[in-house]
């Protein structure tokens, strides 16, 4: 059985769906197919969501914000989104979570650090949901 495939979500793809992927990689290794994208995607990730991630010895330098597209929802399991509403296609069958989160974007390293922290919880819940719905 393939890996299931979770596709995070938010408006700019530049901190918290970021962040959140960064997690899931971290702590799923190869069990999980990780995505994240943006309905309006900046030019690239915010260095305070990048300094939050390497406190934790998380590197998410290399990413670069994406564009959501339909084939991206169309192709994964879980979609997440946070904040980004209407904008995200929904396709029956598919299991959909909005988590509210504030918006990194123009925080300090000590405002998105809370964030950060929520973000790993939650992430860290749906890793064990997603393993525990799983046949070895």
């Amino acid at each position: 059985m393939s890996a299931p495939t979770v596709l995070f979500v938010c408006v700019h793809n530049a901190g918290r769906s970021q962040m959140a992927a960064g997690y899931l990689r971290h702590l799923a290794g190869s069990r999980v197919e990780v995505r994240s994208a943006g309905s309006e995607p900046k030019d690239q990730i915010n260095p305070v969501a990048v300094a939050a991630m390497a406190e934790e010895g998380i590197d998410i330098t290399a990413n670069a914000p994406k564009l959501l597209t339909v084939d991206a929802v169309r192709q994964a399991d879980v979609v997440i989104t946070m904040g980004c509403g209407d904008a995200c296609p929904i396709f029956p069958g598919k299991r959909y979570e909005d988590w509210e989160l504030d918006d990194p974007a123009g925080q300090s390293l000590d405002a998105v650090r809370p964030i950060r922290d929520a973000i790993r919880t939650r992430v860290g819940e749906l890793l064990d949901e997603l393993l525990a719905s799983r046949p070895d």
